[in-house]
């Protein structure tokens, strides 16, 4: 597979010394440092609505990842409105929903990036029927054989409010962080995504706080680990 150019926003590639990029590598730290009973090998992102930073959010912690030599996969599974595609400038035409729908094998939806250690599934076609698509024991067994190959998996998702699929997602991953954005998010709306994500059961590692207001800085992010 041939290797892709990334663009902006992947920051953590273009300036590993920025502030930012240090924000990103201290929550790569807290995930490594979130669990010490069990290995946590796939992590979803989610936000409680669309716009908060979480594709973005995903994408720099899984170079972060790739940046210690570890075999790092980013795994785009929101199938209604991509992201993925368009940080990496890779074409779509073919990712995740080509696999579950059986149209594709898994060696042609794997791409490797010019990040070394970074490969990524895109999300491939929007499909009818993500839901169904997520809940299948076809992701199920991709997610295992995944696990096998890769020392991380990093997995984006949609917004905890907006569609079920995070809640079916977050049963297949190890933990879930929640991404925020700090500036609009009403109190009552983070609970209710956190209330979604504990109906399901999901290991919720902790929230991250997007765009909160520093100096020198346009945007910052933060780790609050889960101290239950």
């Amino acid at each position: 597979m041939p290797k892709m150019t990334v663009k902006y926003p992947l920051i953590t590639n273009m300036n590993s010394k920025s502030p930012i990029s240090e924000a990103y590598k201290a929550l790569r730290t807290n995930i490594e440092f979130s669990n010490v009973d069990r290995e946590l090998k796939c992590i979803m992102f989610t936000s409680s609505q669309q716009g908060e930073g979480k594709s973005t959010t995903a994408a720099n912690v899984a170079v972060a990842f790739a940046q210690t030599n570890r075999k790092v996969l980013l795994l785009d599974c929101d199938l209604r409105r991509p992201t993925q595609h368009h940080i990496f400038n890779i074409s779509n035409q073919v990712g995740l929903t080509s696999y579950l729908s059986h149209q594709a094998d898994l060696s042609e939806i794997m791409v490797s990036t010019s990040i070394p250690n970074l490969s990524v599934v895109l999300s491939g076609p929007v499909p009818p029927n993500p839901s169904e698509l997520l809940a299948s024991k076809r992701m199920t067994g991709l997610l295992n054989e995944l696990r096998e190959q890769y020392d991380m998996i990093i997995v984006d998702t949609p917004p905890i409010m907006a569609v079920t699929d995070s809640q079916i997602v977050a049963t297949k991953c190890d933990g879930v962080l929640l991404v925020l954005d700090s500036g609009t998010v009403k109190r009552e709306v983070a609970l209710m995504a956190k209330q979604k994500l504990e109906l399901v059961n999901a290991k919720i590692l902790g929230v991250v706080l997007n765009k909160m207001s520093k100096k020198n800085t346009n945007s910052y992010y933060y780790y609050y680990g889960n101290r239950e």
